[in-house]
């Protein structure tokens, strides 16, 4: 029996417009990382910062297990019933409501209850990839929380994490797991072609250059979602090589509305052009297959030996 590969509909991935929820989104930024940097506190280091990034639940976004000396805890973003969830491997447990409050509330009252938990963590509390940050114990200035619009994203984050993951079953070289990256509030998967790559240039705001050149020790195609903001005006999908290959820009790829940002150095699918197709996996399954070509053949990576085409065959 073959094993079923799903399909969403139009209808399945909700409409997510970045102005709309633009205020709420950079609450949630500076959140995540208050909960991404207890995980990096705690948690050994793996390659290419693996060890810090969140994970897509069936509920919102988790840290998955987080050792504690002879114990452990896990911390869980509910964006159905909008609350914050620590618990504990020794029975303990505590919940703070999401809720419209400034960051630097939030920060106590996590603090806190990891105290009370008697889980005490010290964190670096600038936050990291953020130019200009404020400290998350002084931050008055993000204090929006639209329960509808987080919800929105993350069950688009459900919709992305599945197809990510169907891309990445195709690749049997190294290739990192499908993460949500708190530092910069994206969703990536990323790919090896296991060759090293020249030293990153580093230059990102609050974000050390040794771990910049670290997480870019080697050749990568890498692909991703952004929800907006910043470079990127509204919520799109992303893949980009490094190094870049000279001709990696010029590389065809499909669909027809996507297009490479020469400000960005990257390739760049809009979220709603996926949203609206009549076979969203399909739109960006195709995104993601065509600019990893244009990233593997531009760079002539060794795809015979990193690839392979199958359908997986369950006896039963």
């Amino acid at each position: 029996m073959k094993n079923p590969i799903n399909r969403s509909k139009s209808s399945d991935w909700p409409d997510i417009p970045f102005e709309q929820w633009s205020e709420t989104a950079a609450t949630l930024h500076m959140w995540t990382q208050i909960v991404g940097k207890i995980r990096l506190s705690r948690t050994p280091w793996t390659n290419h910062s693996w060890h810090v990034p969140l994970y897509v639940t069936a509920r919102g976004l988790d840290t998955s297990l987080i050792p504690y000396d002879e114990e452990a805890f896990s911390i869980a973003f509910d964006f159905l019933d909008h609350r914050l969830s620590i618990q504990a491997t020794d029975g303990k447990s505590h919940s703070i409501p999401l809720k419209p409050q400034s960051v630097a509330d939030f920060y106590r009252e996590v603090m806190n209850s990891m105290k009370d938990l008697g889980l005490p963590v010290e964190i670096f509390t600038t936050p990291s990839e953020v130019a200009d940050g404020i400290p998350f114990e002084k931050d008055e200035k993000h204090h929006h929380y639209d329960r509808e619009y987080a919800t929105r994203f993350w069950r688009a984050l459900v919709q992305m994490d599945r197809v990510f993951k169907e891309f990445r079953a195709r690749f049997i070289g190294k290739c990192s797991p499908v993460h949500f990256f708190w530092g910069s509030f994206d969703m990536a998967v990323t790919r090896f072609s296991g060759r090293e790559a020249p030293p990153h240039p580093g230059g990102v705001p609050h974000f050390p250059d040794w771990a910049a050149r670290e997480a870019y020790s080697h050749e990568v195609s890498s692909a991703g979602f952004w929800p907006g903001g910043g470079a990127v005006d509204s919520a799109s999908f992303y893949s980009y090589s490094y190094p870049s290959a000279e001709n990696f820009s010029s590389q065809k790829i499909k669909p027809s509305s996507a297009f490479y940002s020469e400000k960005l150095g990257e390739f760049i699918l809009p979220y709603d052009e996926v949203r609206r197709a009549e076979s969203p996996d399909e739109l960006l399954l195709e995104f993601l297959q065509s600019t990893y070509e244009a990233a593997a053949n531009s760079a002539a990576w060794d795809r015979n030996a990193l690839e392979k085409d199958f359908t997986l065959e369950i006896n039963g």
